[in-house]
């Protein structure tokens, strides 16, 4: 075939995207999930859960286009990266699932509600944790033989990973306050400012650690970072992170709703940005870019033309649900 179209940067910027769709969508509901464990009675843990019962499960449909996005388009990064995370994958998907049948139990299951909502909280914090963990762990790199993984399954555990895990906790739980900011009223939502006042602490501490410890980690990003001009260049990227940290604060400490949210979406968003820029070109650090993991061009063509009859009804679907369920929510009224 011959070669008239390169299709690696299209289908980088679309399982790029399905990432961060993912990140932000499903993030606030796992974030509510987390802050589900702090809520003070049955009528609050009601509305949160009602805050999103709507609408968590079509979240998920992007954790499922990117891993099929993955292995169609990038496959050989898909057979180094995949055995590398077994474990928290596996830890992932079952704390989901646990937490998915939470989510229904609860309400069918009176006599052991008690039980169903510690396991849907717990449910959310580990699958959090969890991705935390495979996020640290393609940052770090993997121990790559020919083009296979080669390390142990267990190479994924390290200081760094675990950081990056409790840093999506709270991250998460930034979104998920922002999140029920626009969805309550009243004490429930000044709760969740005081939550979201937390977690964005939590978020700005560990973006710093991980900003100056990535680059200690590998040189060569730390030369991409902070070589001549390159600092200069990317100047803009920390300077608004901390200009949009600011403001969200100041969301969160006012009355203001759509702000608090809108400055979690953007921080995670200058984050997202970093390790892109970190990583570039580079999908298996340091071992594999984007263009030699990439499948052959007829395949990526194929998978393209079913995306873009695909995405549209996705995207479709998924605005529509959130007009239906827009607004406050109430303990009393839900999708349950």
């Amino acid at each position: 075939m011959m070669h008239v179209l390169d299709f690696v940067p299209i289908w980088t910027l679309i399982l790029g995207s399905a990432v961060f769709l993912y990140v932000l969508l499903d993030g606030f509901d796992l974030g509510v999930g987390i802050l589900y464990g702090f809520a003070q009675n049955a009528a609050a843990r009601n509305i949160l859960m009602n805050s999103i019962a709507p609408i968590w499960d079509g979240n998920e449909t992007w954790l499922v286009f990117g891993g099929l996005g993955l292995f169609a388009a990038f496959p050989l990064a898909f057979a180094i990266i995949i055995p590398a995370v077994y474990f928290p994958i596996l830890v992932m998907l079952l704390a989901l699932v646990f937490r998915g049948v939470a989510f229904e139990f609860r309400f069918r299951d009176a006599e052991h509600k008690t039980f169903w909502d510690h396991a849907f909280n717990y449910g959310s914090g580990v699958a959090t944790f969890a991705q935390g963990v495979v996020l640290g762990s393609i940052v770090q790199g993997f121990q790559v033989s020919g083009t296979a993984f080669s390390g142990s399954s267990f190479d994924c555990l390290t200081p760094f990973s675990i950081l990056t895990g409790v840093a999506l906790l709270f991250g998460y739980g930034l979104l998920g306050a922002g999140w029920l900011i626009l969805k309550t009223e009243g004490d429930l939502q000044e709760t969740a400012r005081r939550q979201g006042r937390v977690c964005l602490v939590g978020v700005l501490a560990a973006i710093g650690i991980v900003s100056a410890w990535t680059p200690i980690m590998n040189p060569a990003i730390a030369s991409r970072w902070f070589s001549v001009p390159n600092i200069l260049l990317l100047a803009p990227i920390p300077i608004t992170t901390i200009a949009v940290a600011l403001q969200t604060w100041r969301a969160l400490s006012s009355r203001s709703e759509i702000l608090a949210f809108a400055g979690g979406i953007a921080l995670f968003a200058l984050s997202y940005l970093g390790i892109a820029i970190s990583l570039y070109p580079f999908i298996v650090w340091p071992q594999f870019t984007l263009w030699q993991a990439a499948s052959s061009d007829r395949t990526q063509a194929f998978l393209l033309v079913g995306t873009l009859v695909l995405l549209p009804v996705i995207l479709m679907y998924t605005s529509w649900s959130y007009w239906v369920f827009r607004g406050k929510v109430r303990s009393d009224i839900g999708d349950h």
